[in-house]
């Protein structure tokens, strides 16, 4: 047995698409690529950033090597800075990049809610949570007036710009965090206003976001942290499907170019997975794995015009989305909801029409 699994560890599967022990074998790609310190880089020597750490550590929860998976935790709260932030970048021990990007430190509370959902572990959330606390309340610090919260904040300050991506990955951050406040018994009253603003200047205020369109994680991702759900949703994706859907390869990451990436179309799949897509979901999670390689790790990426890998790299966070994507087809483990369960509360998405005193109108 190998370090950090269990006896009897049930990992995800689909039927004629990838089993059992191909799952495995990715999991342990990704431990492959894990530091001594616990961090996961994109690639071997390559450089870590705190939002796909924390996928890479997702799916090594789901994958049932919890040594690594809690190693790799503990490595977020052992790098948090005092302001509750990370850096955006590291190599090694050495900081690339000292400025802190709102969404990498919000992602903290879905790997934690997630890890409790697979694990049942509730002290591993407990010893977490002063982490969890400190991020989600600097990240609530830059929320914008208008609801939608700045990308980053450097030495010069906070970027007065909100990223669509970014913000709809925090919006399931936010949704993330009140779960494990209400585990811990600590109420948030601020991060629940601040998921509300959120949710509104997502469904209502496209404009109040940086325009990048002609990426897809700008067209998917707000379904996917849970803003947008339901006849909204289904209409987003009918619109634009055939801008970044490649049939048999996966999805384009730029509509204009001839590229296919892994973690993009997994996380396509988790989307569809959320709005009841299943055989749609199925069949991109079936096309993408023309990126598998022998031992187990993802490509990134496919330039199909030529026929060529690009980059020339085997990227953890693909092997993660991989992994979180098989976990929700299948409904494997008890975090497999995890996406499809970040839905804003039917109460608020009916409630959050504009009136004369929007904040994103009279600004």
């Amino acid at each position: 047995m190998r370090r950090g699994e269990s006896a009897r560890v049930t990992v995800p599967s689909v039927p004629g698409v990838l089993s059992p022990e191909q799952s495995l074998a990715t999991g342990r790609a990704i431990a492959r690529m894990q530091e001594p310190s616990g961090a996961v880089p994109w690639f071997p020597g390559g450089h870590i950033d705190p939002w796909d750490h924390i996928e890479s550590a997702m799916a090594l929860t789901v994958i049932g090597l919890r040594e690594e998976a809690d190693a790799a935790f503990e490595w977020s709260r052992r790098t948090q800075r005092a302001d509750g932030s990370w850096p955006i970048q590291f190599r090694g021990d050495i900081v690339e990049n000292h400025d802190t990007d709102s969404n990498f430190t919000a992602y903290i509370a879905v790997g934690v809610w997630h890890h409790h959902l697979v694990t049942g572990d509730r002290g591993f959330v407990e010893h977490m949570w002063p982490t969890v606390r400190a991020a989600l309340d600097l990240v609530v610090d830059m929320q914008l007036p208008g609801g939608q919260i700045s990308w980053a904040r450097g030495d010069g300050g906070m970027f007065d710009e909100a990223l669509l991506t970014g913000c709809s990955s925090i919006h399931q951050s936010l949704w993330c965090g009140l779960r494990i406040a209400d585990l811990i018994g600590e109420a948030q009253p601020e991060w629940e206003v601040a998921l509300i603003r959120l949710g509104h200047a997502l469904r209502r205020h496209p404009e109040a976001f940086t325009p990048k369109p002609e990426y897809s994680m700008d067209w998917y991702y707000p379904i996917l942290g849970g803003a947008v759900r339901g006849t909204d949703a289904h209409e987003r994706i009918r619109e634009r499907w055939s801008d970044f859907v490649v049939d048999g390869l996966g999805i384009r990451c730029v509509d204009h170019r001839p590229w296919v990436t892994g973690a993009e179309t997994c996380e396509l799949v988790l989307a569809l997975d959320a709005l009841g897509h299943a055989g749609r979901a199925r069949e991109l999670f079936a096309a993408m794995q023309h990126l598998r390689d022998p031992d187990g790790s993802y490509w990134t990426g496919l330039v199909y015009a030529d026929g060529k890998r690009w980059p020339v790299e085997v990227s953890s966070w693909t092997s993660a989305a991989v992994i979180l994507a098989a976990d929700a087809l299948s409904r494997t483990t008890g975090g497999n909801a995890i996406f499809r369960d970040a839905a804003a509360p039917a109460d608020q998405v009916g409630a959050d029409r504009c009136t004369e005193r929007c904040p994103v109108l009279v600004r």
